[in-house]
């Protein structure tokens, strides 16, 4: 599990993810590599008790659904494809990309992809011993 640590001088980004999933894990690693200037932290969104204040609202559920960025001044939160776009601008092995994500029906077409790799993420990622727990959907 992620603890944060940050100077309260220069609050950092929370990249919010499942840590129960392969996949979220998986990404969650490739991020701490990009980022270089160290400005992101991370948090399992698991762990309810000690989910980040605030301006914004955050939805447990939802946060379990797409990963979600939580901004260094707490003021915004970006979930999905939008998370992603906000995080390729300030890293810079991604900076190159970060206008082809702007480009007109990019963002329609991101939002459904990430949604589509969101609800079948543990079926995309093996997991450990070959067997995952899948979270139960409620009606």
């Amino acid at each position: 599990m992620a603890t944060l640590t940050e100077s309260p001088a220069k609050p950092k980004a929370i990249v919010l993810y499942d840590g129960d999933c392969p996949l979220c894990r998986r990404s969650v690693a490739i991020l701490r590599r990009l980022d270089w200037l160290h400005r992101l932290t991370y948090q399992d969104a698991r762990d309810k008790e000690h989910l980040p204040a605030s301006e914004m609202p955050l939805d447990p559920e939802r946060l379990l659904q797409e990963m979600h960025v939580l901004t260094p001044k707490r003021r915004r939160a970006y979930a999905g494809f939008a998370a992603f776009r906000w995080l390729a601008a300030r890293l810079p092995l991604l900076w190159l990309i970060v206008p082809l994500l702007y480009l007109p029906g990019v963002p329609w077409l991101g939002r459904r992809l990430y949604r589509w790799v969101a609800r079948n993420r543990f079926k995309l990622a093996p997991c450990g011993e070959g067997q995952c727990a899948v979270p139960v959907r409620r009606k």
